[in-house]
C-alpha cells in the first residue's frame, strides 16, 4: 500500500477522536434537551422542539458548513466591528466535534425522552415520598433505568454518528476518509485505500457494537431474572 496505510491508520485515531468528543456533546444536549421537553414549561418544550424539528431537517453536510465557514465569517466580522484586527480560523476538529455533536443531540434528545417515558412514574413519586430529592431520583431511579430503555436508539445514532465523521474531510480535517482519498489520488488506486478504511469503520462499529450489547444485557440482567 505504498506506505500510505500508517497516515491511514493515525487519521483513524482523529476519527475515534471526534466521534468519541461528539458523543459527549450529544449526550449532554441530549439530556437537556429531554429534560426540556419534560419540563412542562411551554418556552423551553418549544425550545427544544424548535431544535429537534430543524436539526433533524436539514442534511448534516450542510450544517457542517455553515458552521466551519459561516461560523468563520461571523466570528471575524464581529472582531472587525469591535475595531479588532485579528483574523480567527475555526479549528476544523473543534468544528466537526461541534457540529456532529449538535446534530445527534437532536437524536438523542428523542432518544432519552422515550426513555424516560417508558419509566412508570410512580417510581419516582414513591422515591419522593421516601424523602428523596429530584437529584437523588434521577441517579438512582430513572437513570439506570433510562439507560436500559435508551440503549436500542442509543446504539443506531452512534452507528451512524460513526460514519458522519467522514463528512469533516471536506472542511479540511485530515481523518482516515481524508487520507484515504490522498492516497488514493496519489497512487491513482482508490478501491484499495478506500476498500481498506471502510474496513477500519467496520471494526470500529463492530467493536462498539460489542460494548453496547454487553452494556445492554448488563442493565438488563435483573429484568431477564424477574422474567424467568
Amino acid at each position: 500500500m505504498s506506505g500510505y496505510h500508517a497516515s491511514i491508520l493515525q487519521g483513524a485515531l482523529v476519527t475515534v477522536g471526534v466521534s468519541l468528543a461528539a458523543l459527549v456533546v450529544a449526550i449532554l444536549l441530549g439530556l437537556l434537551g429531554a429534560a426540556a421537553k419534560l419540563s412542562g414549561r411551554r418556552w423551553l418544550i418549544g425550545l427544544a422542539t424548535v431544535y429537534t424539528t430543524l436539526i433533524r431537517g436539514v442534511p448534516e453536510l450542510v450544517l457542517m458548513l455553515l458552521i466551519f465557514y459561516g461560523g468563520t465569517i461571523g466570528l471575524n466580522h464581529l472582531l472587525e466591528l469591535s475595531g479588532s484586527r485579528r483574523h480567527v480560523d475555526i479549528n476544523p476538529f473543534a468544528a466537526g466535534v461541534l457540529t456532529i455533536g449538535f446534530i445527534y443531540g437532536a437524536y438523542m434528545t428523542e432518544t432519552f425522552r422515550g426513555a424516560i417515558l417508558a419509566i412508570p412514574r410512580g417510581q419516582a413519586e414513591a422515591a419522593w415520598a421516601f424523602g428523596m430529592g429530584r437529584l437523588q431520583t434521577f441517579l438512582r431511579i430513572t437513570l439506570p433505568q433510562m439507560i436500559r430503555y435508551a440503549l436500542p436508539g442509543f446504539t443506531n445514532n452512534w452507528l451512524v454518528l460513526i460514519k458522519a465523521t467522514a463528512l469533516i474531510s471536506l472542511i479540511g480535517l485530515q481523518e482516515m476518509t481524508y487520507l484515504a482519498k490522498q492516497a488514493s489520488a496519489a497512487t491513482r488506486e482508490p478501491f484499495t485505500f478506500f476498500l481498506f478504511a471502510a474496513a477500519l469503520f467496520l471494526a470500529y462499529t463492530s467493536v462498539s457494537l460489542w460494548a453496547l450489547r454487553w452494556l445492554e444485557r448488563r442493565y438488563s440482567l435483573g429484568v431477564r431474572r424477574a422474567q424467568a
